[in-house]
């Protein structure tokens, strides 16, 4: 069941949001060579604690870390480490904050260093999608219209759509309703109506969108090794549209 939220519980979730915001807009100048995700991990969390949130994923389900870092083929859920990030890489960080009881949640993905055309592009298609995503979520418009909007513009450039992981409500719960995949067709779906708060997150692939995950359990990479990006937002639906909670 789709819980609809009103202007003082969509005002909650947008400072819980704004926390996550202030981590990206934090580490996105300081991602350079040699930069490891442990230390992202830590000025993830420092941020989170310092505005009186929690880091959400600490804990959950067994997660051991703040912060999902995942580099190159990994579609999500890695682990942050010593690793240093070299010239070239893509690495995306994923993170929640509960604030009063209350979720944001972003992913963004960042180039390190120079990067090659195709790495170029394979991020500017993701970020595309993600803008393409947002602006059919409109209220009397259906999930499939946001859904279809992402797959056309991901296929139509040679990338691949991630299936298996899924975008979802949120609120006082991380996975509330509705769970979808970012592919769909126009038209079809759940109805969007005001009140709906749900993240958009495109995981779009160099190659196949198939998947496998690492015997950690939770390391989800592509199935032939091929670079992955995603960007996340979480965004309500007002009268007048859709509004970018977590916006940096």
């Amino acid at each position: 069941m789709v819980i609809l939220k009103n202007k003082h519980e969509i005002e909650s979730i947008r400072k819980a949001c704004q926390v996550v915001a202030e981590c990206h807009r934090t580490i996105a100048p300081l991602i350079q060579p040699g930069i490891t995700t442990n230390e992202i991990e830590r000025i993830f969390e420092d941020i989170i604690l310092k505005h009186g949130a929690k880091p959400y994923t600490k804990g959950y389900k067994g997660y051991a870390y703040a912060t999902c870092a995942s580099i190159n083929d990994v579609i999500a859920h890695g682990f942050p480490s010593d690793t240093p990030l070299k010239e070239g890489d893509i690495v995306t960080i994923d993170t929640v904050a509960e604030l009063d009881g209350w979720l944001g949640d972003s992913a963004w993905s960042y180039a390190v260093g120079n990067i090659s055309p195709t790495v170029d592009q394979l991020l500017r298609i993701t970020k595309e999608c993600l803008e393409l995503g947002i602006a059919q979520a409109q209220p009397g418009n259906r999930l499939g219209d946001v859904t279809s909007a992402i797959q056309r513009h991901a296929e139509s450039n040679g990338f691949g759509v991630v299936r298996d992981l899924l975008a979802h409500g949120i609120g006082r719960d991380l996975h509330e309703d509705p769970n979808y995949e970012h592919v769909g067709n126009p038209g079809k779906g759940l109805r969007i109506k005001e009140g709906m708060v749900f993240t958009i997150e495109p995981m779009i692939t160099e190659g196949t969108y198939q998947m496998t995950i690492d015997a950690d359990g939770w390391t989800a990479r592509t199935r032939d090794g091929k670079l992955a990006a995603q960007y996340e937002h979480t965004i309500a639906i007002t009268s007048e549209g859709p509004q970018i909670l977590t916006a940096q």
